[in-house]
């Protein structure tokens, strides 16, 4: 039987051009390389699994290239990238510093800053969750980061910037990471299916990338998790059911049904929705997103705010179409109160429900108005 291989690492990028997400640090990166303006202490920064990492490890290989292509890239033909693809390279040296925060561990590093390469140019030291590094360890550190040996580059990687000592900032050429788009990660989770000859539907993926919440190690985990769920036909339904993730045309009914006064339904469509097991919070600040929604797509120039696929953007804008400005902006206020209140509310259900009924009215005639009428 083969060894399965997550996703996360069987397509982890190799090359510059494969990272995904973060042109603004993969294009520095290579003109610093070609440009020969190559600091020698690097910070990354981030949120979790947007390729910190990543880059520094494709840094670390490209600087020690012997046949650096016209782009910047690692040509991974030489015996520099070889050693390095088959994890070979006693150039680049990993320390976790989650696990090896201690004054030794930095000690013991420093000790092997001053031997100079075998093979290359440069000898690269990858600190990971540089933030754990004890107080007493960042200053044994300072010096040697302050003045490293001409071959010796570091490159610091970090979720929680705010935790690294100023003094250490001060000494690092500094790279703030993004959170990846849903698109990107919707596309990479495409060509990851197309090339595991998977059949996934356009929105199965847009739902995951959405899940993963600007992760793109987060998206490839769900994505192995689907199919594992569900076998190599990845569908809309399936990742919502295993997801347990509420489904647009909920709230394309509720939406529609609230504008029409037709509270009954309102109702009924909210207790299924309970039955089914989705919780009421989630419910309201999801109906929110939704009015959210249909305001942006009230003009053109703000359609590209949302990050949906392009079916149901379809459907948000002939249902935009349809929905006055007063209403969504009355019914953001209402379901705003509903979300602030919920926690401390003893009848959470009701708590909903009422915000429901509120919203259900918001377009019916005054009664001042049929006073009138009547007169």
């Amino acid at each position: 039987m083969e060894k399965f291989i997550v996703s996360a690492r069987k397509y982890r990028p190799q090359t510059f051009r494969t990272v995904v997400g973060q042109q603004h640090i993969t294009n520095t990166l290579k003109n610093a390389i070609l440009n020969n303006h190559l600091a020698q202490a690097f910070l990354f920064c981030g949120p979790r699994g947007v390729g910190k990492t990543t880059c520094a490890r494709i840094l670390a290989k490209t600087i020690n290239c012997f046949k650096i292509t016209s782009e910047g890239e690692a040509c991974d033909q030489c015996e520099s990238c070889l050693s390095f693809n088959s994890g070979a390279s006693l150039n680049v040296y990993e320390l976790d510093a989650a696990s090896n925060n201690s004054v030794d561990d930095i000690r013991n590093l420093v000790d092997q800053v001053r031997f100079a390469p075998q093979l290359g140019q440069y000898k690269v030291y990858i600190i990971d969750e540089v933030h754990m590094l004890s107080t007493s360890a960042f200053n044994a550190f300072l010096k040697t980061l302050e003045e490293p040996p001409k071959h010796a580059i570091f490159i610091l990687a970090t979720t929680e910037k705010h935790k690294i000592l100023p003094t250490i900032l001060s000494r690092c050429q500094i790279f703030d990471f993004n959170r990846i788009k849903v698109e990107d990660i919707s596309h990479h989770l495409e060509y990851i299916a197309q090339t595991e000859g998977i059949s996934a539907e356009a929105d199965a993926l847009h739902v995951i990338a959405q899940k993963a919440d600007g992760g793109l190690r987060d998206a490839c985990s769900i994505f192995d998790q689907m199919v594992s769920f569900a076998g190599n036909h990845l569908t809309y339904k399936a990742v919502l059911e295993n997801l347990h993730v509420l489904d647009y045309d909920y709230y394309f009914k509720v939406s529609d049904a609230l504008q029409n006064q037709r509270l009954p339904e309102v109702m009924l469509i909210y207790d299924e929705i309970l039955k089914n097991g989705f919780d009421g919070h989630n419910f309201i600040v999801g109906l929110g997103e939704h009015f959210r929604n249909l305001l942006v797509c009230k003009d053109e120039t703000t359609i590209q705010l949302l990050e949906v696929s392009q079916g149901v953007k379809e459907k948000y804008k002939q249902q935009a179409q349809a929905s006055p400005v007063p209403f969504l902006l009355k019914a953001l206020g209402i379901i705003n109160r509903c979300d602030i209140h919920y926690k401390v509310a003893k009848n959470q259900r009701l708590q909903v429900e009422i915000a429901l009924m509120q919203m259900s009215y918001l377009n019916a005639p005054s009664l001042d108005g049929e006073k009138k009428k009547m007169n």
